[in-house]
């Protein structure tokens, strides 16, 4: 018997969606609070002692006696971008734009982050263009913008929506387009074991989640020459 495979109404149109909103705490602020309790710093190098206690090794041997103070120090590095607030990066901009209408676009900004899943580093490139009202921002800010959410434990998804919603909010741009491409190594070197599998997302906000002649342009000025 054959399957009975229904189309769609010629008139039937999807439901209209729009980006679900983040809770302003997630891009406004450091997502740690001075008053919030936390391990010491010689707690914490005891839960590395136990890690390398688990996974079959001898915490007291010469090569590993530093390696408690070292990971922290680095866990320090990693995810500095708790202790960073995005809206104070964002908040010098200027004025002297000459009437400048169209998108500023900064693609292949690099970055690394850390999967929260399996605590293991994504890393890639992230594309930012946003519509500026009157005023602009610095260009180093939305690097150092990407940096601030990158070094915190992250999903990709995630990140590409407070990257946006952080230009959205706080220069109150036209626009925002946000383009993260990224390869995981919680897929490159475990599991699945793919190398070199790449992950796409991205956020548009105001005239670029509006008007899709808005969007080609920003994805054709992506897929330009590259140097």
């Amino acid at each position: 018997m054959d399957a009975l495979i229904k189309s769609l109404r010629p008139d039937a149109k999807p439901p209209e969606t729009r980006p679900a909103e983040l809770d302003p705490s997630e891009f406004l602020a450091a997502a740690v609070r001075a008053d919030q309790p936390r391990p010491s710093r010689a707690e914490a190098e005891a839960a590395v002692q136990t890690l390398l206690g688990y996974i079959g090794e001898n915490p007291a041997r010469e090569g590993l006696i530093d390696t408690p103070r070292r990971v922290v120090e680095a866990y320090d590095e990693l995810y500095q971008g708790y202790h960073q607030s995005p809206a104070e990066v964002l908040n010098r901009t200027f004025g002297e734009t000459a009437g400048y209408d169209d998108f500023v676009l900064i693609r292949d900004i690099e970055f690394t982050s850390q999967c929260e899943h399996h605590m293991m580093p994504f890393y890639g490139r992230a594309h930012i263009a946003y519509t500026p009202v009157e005023r602009v921002v610095g260009l180093s800010k939305l690097a150092r913008l990407t940096d601030i959410f990158a070094r915190r434990l992250q999903t990709q998804e995630h990140l590409t929506a407070q990257i946006a919603a952080a230009i959205d909010e706080i220069l109150k741009p036209r626009g925002v387009a946000v383009m993260l491409e990224a390869e995981h190594t919680c897929m490159s070197v475990r599991g699945v074991a793919k190398h070199g599998a790449m992950t796409f997302t991205s956020r548009f906000t105001g005239m670029f989640r509006d008007n899709p002649a808005e969007q080609s342009r920003f994805l054709s000025m992506l897929r330009g020459p590259q140097r």
